[in-house]
């Protein structure tokens, strides 16, 4: 039933989303010759939403994962369709048109989702549109779990009780709930009370105790849930793999949001494209510079390692002098950086204009290119050399585990400011761990002043 109430729910929510798209459109460029590509353009609207997963349960959803869902689809369905316009040469499609119409459609449909949201979990807090689960486990993990729930009234999520192993715990509280009875008592509560799912949140020792329940919920159709608690896990993400019905549980510490991952690596390649083409003069200029005032090739070519260590060639504008791998040696001594990275103030290999590139970041301009090839973002961690990488601690590789960026927060905090190498990477890893579009913007809006202004650049 609860199955059937979402389908319904969800295919109600795609037919809203349409009528706002197709009012949207209609209100933003009433014309005629819209009409062969308005059906298109629904089409594109409603794939993306789905596959962003506009369309999941929101039940426990944050507002911000929603909207993100939402405004992601925007940009890229205006993308495809720019792109669909020029490839085919559709002269009267208004690319004004594309822009407004899938923003204002994604500002309505914005609107409708967060009233949706409000509106349920204000009823839900008034006791109604309850999932009734029963928890089979009565620990400090149990407890921890019914905590999460009473804090997130608004998920609709009620405790019905509580089933342990021992019988004897029948009938007092824990934690404020009943227990309510044994492991082989599962059925008859299933049948006596109102039980949506059921999740599990029981010992490792139980683990084999409680198939006969599993499969009875299974057979009746009960959703369950198993809290995964097999290895005490400090900083890694447990998620279950699923390969063609052979289940496995997955430990992984880096981000594992695949789709917002693929809007991440679209919004690089376009927004590198597009610097590309604005900064051409800009290019030309400082090539000519670089070329005129000191001996050498324009471009800095250096072998770095990207995302797991893969080799790949970095673009800078030349800032040293030709000999500058030559002279590494001899100025080993005077690194003024902890650990495997070389740092050095005043470094005699600067050139004069290599100073004044360094100071505004206009080097590290050509890195846009990498970007475009797909070996780097626009913010990640920064790029090593395989030398240092040799040299890194354990921990320390877990800078390789994203795709590394032209700008991250070592940059903004003052690149110059912080010869801790240690320090270094645990910004490097604080990112990773907390990543998400909301970062990545912050760390663009602080790279603008610090680039300006020079801040922490020598």
């Amino acid at each position: 039933m609860l199955k059937e109430h979402f389908a319904f729910f969800q295919k109600l929510e795609m037919l809203g989303d349409l009528s706002l798209a197709l009012v949207a459109f209609q209100w933003i460029y009433p014309y005629e010759g819209l009409s062969p590509v308005l059906p298109a353009c629904l089409l594109i609207w409603a794939v993306l939403l789905h596959l962003l997963g506009a369309y999941e349960s929101f039940r426990i959803k944050h507002v911000g994962d929603i909207l993100l869902a939402i405004w992601s689809a925007a940009f890229i369905a205006i993308g495809i369709c720019g792109f669909a316009a020029y490839l085919l040469k559709y002269q009267d499609l208004s690319r004004v048109f594309v822009i407004l119409g899938y923003l204002s459609t994604a500002g309505m449909v914005s609107l409708e989702r967060i009233a949706v949201m409000v509106f349920l979990r204000s009823i839900r807090k008034r006791g109604y549109n309850f999932r009734h689960i029963l928890i089979v486990g009565t620990g400090l993990r149990a407890q921890q779990f019914m905590e999460l729930l009473v804090e997130h009234s608004e998920w609709g999520l009620k405790i019905v009780g509580l089933v342990d192993e021992d019988r004897s715990l029948i009938g007092k509280r824990v934690h404020g709930f009943g227990v309510i009875g044994t492991l082989k008592d599962v059925p008859e509560i299933v049948h006596d009370r109102v039980v949506d799912e059921v999740v599990f949140v029981a010992p490792r020792s139980w683990h084999h105790k409680i198939k006969e329940v599993v499969a009875f919920c299974e057979t009746e159709g009960i959703r369950v849930h198993h809290a995964l608690d097999m290895f005490d896990l400090k900083f890694a993400k447990a998620r279950p793999t699923d390969l063609d019905g052979f289940l496995l549980l997955t430990l992984d510490r880096t981000p594992m949001k695949v789709w917002h991952l693929f809007v991440k690596e679209v919004f690089d390649v376009l927004l590198a494209g597009v610097m590309l083409l604005v900064l051409l003069p800009l290019f030309i200029f400082v090539a000519v510079a670089v070329k005129m005032t000191s001996k050498g090739p324009v471009f800095h070519k250096q072998t770095r390692c990207g995302l797991k260590g893969r080799p790949f060639t970095l673009y800078k504008f030349r800032t040293m002098v030709e000999n500058a791998e030559e002279l590494l040696p001899r100025l080993s001594e005077n690194n003024e950086m902890s650990g495997p990275v070389f740092k050095m103030k005043n470094d005699p290999r600067i050139t004069p204009l290599g100073k004044m590139l360094r100071k505004t970041s206009i080097d590290e301009l050509p890195q846009l290119w990498n970007v475009l090839k797909r070996d780097m973002s626009i913010v990640g961690p920064r790029p090593p050399l395989p030398q240092e990488v040799k040299r890194y601690d354990s921990w320390q590789r877990r800078r390789l585990s994203m795709r590394p960026g032209i700008t991250c927060l070592w940059q903004v905090q003052g690149r110059n400011k912080i010869w801790d190498f240690d320090e270094w990477t645990r910004l490097d890893l604080h990112y990773i761990d907390h990543w998400s579009f909301w970062s990545d913007f912050k760390i663009l809006a602080r790279t603008v002043p610090a680039v300006i202004f020079g801040v922490g650049a020598k």
